[in-house]
C-alpha cells in the first residue's frame, strides 16, 4: 500500500441540492459517507464540519479536504476571493466564503474547484478516463457544467469554464421556447437543461416516454454543444452525466447527431469509427463528484507540500 493509500482524506461535493460528505484513502475507498440538504451557507458548513469532526475521532486525523462546489466560484489560491462562491441565483449563496471556515475550523490543506471539475478529476484517476491525457465531463441535469483536465489538471485561467453558457443556434420557428437562463437568452444551460425542458415539455424529463420529440431536440443541442467543445478543445474523451443524460435513448442520438454535425470535418477515428467509446457515460456513475473531491484532497496535500 502506497504512503497516499494511508493517508485519510475529507472529500465535499456542494451542490444546489445536496452536499455529500466523505472520508477516503488515497486509492479511492469510502470509508464514512453523508448527505443532507443544501440549506444556508452558515447552518450547511457547520453539519459539514460536525461530519469531519466526528469521523476524526473515530477514524483519525485528515490529511486534506477537497471541495467540489457549485459555482460559479473563484479556485485560484493566490486570489482574494479563493474560496467564495460567486454571482449565484441560490439563494443566499453569493459571495459565501466556504474554505476559510472549514480551514478554521479542521486546520487542514483544502483544495476548492467546481463540481464538475471535481467530477472529472474523479474519472480521470478512477474512472472512464483512465490513461487519458485531454478529456471533457460535462454534466446536463439542473443545471449544465462542464469541466476540462489537460495533463491531468483542471483548466483554471479568468475563473474556470463555464461550459454550459455557450451559445447555441436557436431556430425560433422550430423552437420557440425562450431560455430560461437570467443571463442569455441562447444559451446550452438554458435551453437543455432539465428546468429548461420540464418548462418547454410541461413534465419532467425523466417523465417522458423515449419516443417523444424531446429527446430529438435535446440530443440536437447537445450535438452542437460537443461540436464547439471538439473544435476547441480536442478532447481524446466526452464523458456525460447528470440526470438528464441517464435517460438510455439519449446518448445514442448524441452520437449519431454529434458525428452529423461535424460532417467529416474531425478526421479521426474516435469520431468515424468509435464514437460508442469517444461519448460515454461516467463509470463511476453518481459517485463521480464526491471520488473527485477527495482527489482534489490529495492534491492539495502535495501542493501544500510542495510549497515548503
Amino acid at each position: 500500500m502506497s504512503e497516499s493509500a494511508r493517508l485519510l482524506f475529507g472529500g465535499i461535493e456542494g451542490g444546489g441540492t445536496k452536499f455529500v460528505c466523505a472520508v477516503g484513502t488515497g486509492d479511492g475507498e469510502i470509508l464514512a459517507e453523508r448527505r443532507f440538504p443544501t440549506t444556508t451557507p452558515d447552518e450547511t458548513l457547520a453539519r459539514v464540519v460536525a461530519f469531519f469532526k466526528e469521523q476524526i475521532q473515530v477514524l483519525g486525523p485528515l490529511a486534506s479536504i477537497g471541495v467540489a462546489s457549485f459555482g460559479p466560484l473563484d479556485p485560484r489560491p493566490a486570489s482574494a476571493a479563493f474560496g467564495y462562491i460567486l454571482l449565484t441565483p441560490k439563494p443566499g449563496w453569493a459571495h459565501a466564503d466556504i474554505v476559510a471556515p472549514l480551514h478554521a475550523a479542521i486546520g487542514v490543506p483544502i483544495a476548492f474547484d467546481t463540481d464538475v471539475n471535481g467530477a472529472a478529476l474523479g474519472e480521470w484517476r478512477w474512472g472512464a478516463a483512465r490513461g487519458l491525457d485531454t478529456f471533457i465531463y460535462l454534466t446536463i441535469g439542473t443545471g449544465i457544467g462542464g469541466g476540462a483536465l489537460v495533463n491531468g489538471k483542471p483548466i483554471h485561467g479568468l475563473l474556470h469554464p463555464e461550459m454550459g453558457h455557450i451559445p447555441l443556434p436557436h431556430d425560433k420557428v422550430l423552437d420557440p421556447f425562450e431560455s430560461i437562463c437570467p443571463f442569455h437568452p441562447d444559451c446550452f444551460e438554458g435551453l437543455a437543461s432539465g428546468p429548461a425542458m420540464e418548462k418547454r415539455w410541461g413534465q419532467k424529463a425523466e417523465m417522458l416516454p423515449p419516443d417523444h420529440p424531446a429527446w430529438e431536440l435535446e440530443a440536437k443541442y447537445i450535438a452542437l454543444a460537443l461540436r464547439s467543445f471538439i473544435c476547441t478543445l480536442s478532447p481524446q474523451r466526452i464523458i456525460i452525466g447528470g440526470g438528464v443524460a441517464k435517460q438510455p435513448q439519449l446518448l445514442p442520438l448524441v452520437r449519431s447527431k454529434t458525428v452529423a454535425s461535424l460532417n467529416g470535418y474531425v478526421q479521426s477515428p474516435a469520431i468515424l469509427k468509435e464514437i460508442d467509446s469517444f461519448i460515454v457515460p461516467p463509470s463511476l456513475g453518481g459517485r463521480a463528484g464526491v471520488l473527485g473531491a477527495i482527489a482534489l484532497a490529495q492534491q492539495a496535500l502535495y501542493s501544500a507540500t510542495s510549497s515548503l
